[in-house]
């Protein structure tokens, strides 16, 4: 998930070229690549972002990015992980900066780091930095919102951790793009009560009159 002052990575977004200019292009990366780009960290990881929702719900759609996420306190791990095989960048409103020796620490605000192999490679992950830990998985859009991880993901057959679908929806509902308005129909049929509940009550509560509750309600 990019910062709001980034511009979507996909061809159709007329600031496509200004963004490879910029920034350098990015590479095309799906669910069952990122084992192998993370190496050997040893924390949790999990797919959060339309990616979770295609895997809910067994279908598929054009994707600009892949929303990887990790525990914020997590990031030294990944760095050893990371080490000799990819370069670390500290994203946050439009600017970013290498993580290493000379810059120890994220840039102020960062919620994200972009993972690439060389200044001349595509960019590989935008890992988000999330808060909490395994047992106390902690929503960034509502920090009243806790829960241990085991409660918030679920794990495929092949071992992939992906974010529960209604609480995908939960953070799809700001932005409210006419993609996320086709995830939540595609998804809401396939949702139990409790988590047609959940998104409810969070639409309700932090997006009163919010567009989707003519479809949900």
């Amino acid at each position: 998930m990019m910062p709001n002052s980034f511009p979507s990575q996909h061809p159709s977004n007329p600031d496509e070229t200004e963004f490879q200019r910029l920034y350098g292009p990015w590479a095309t990366v799906t669910p069952t690549d990122v084992t192998a780009l993370l190496g050997e960290f040893p924390a949790p990881w999990w797919i959060a972002g339309g990616w979770a929702l295609d895997a809910h719900t067994n279908t598929h759609r054009p994707h600009d990015d892949l929303d990887v996420a990790i525990f914020r306190t997590d990031l030294p791990a990944l760095q050893r992980a990371a080490s000799h095989r990819l370069h670390i960048w500290s994203a946050a409103d439009g600017a970013l900066r290498p993580l290493n020796a000379t810059h120890t620490t994220l840039l102020d605000g960062a919620t994200q780091v972009w993972l690439r192999e060389s200044a001349t490679a595509p960019w590989l992950l935008d890992v988000l930095l999330n808060p909490g830990t395994p047992t106390a998985w902690i929503n960034r859009r509502d920090e009243s919102h806790t829960a241990p991880l085991t409660e918030v993901t679920w794990t495929t057959e092949d071992g992939i951790r992906y974010l529960n679908p209604e609480i995908v929806l939960m953070f799809k509902a700001k932005q409210g793009r006419p993609k996320d308005r086709r995830d939540l129909e595609k998804t809401w049929p396939t949702l139990d009560q409790k988590q047609r509940n959940t998104v409810t009550t969070y639409l309700r509560t932090h997006h009163p009159g919010h567009e989707w509750e003519s479809y949900i309600s």
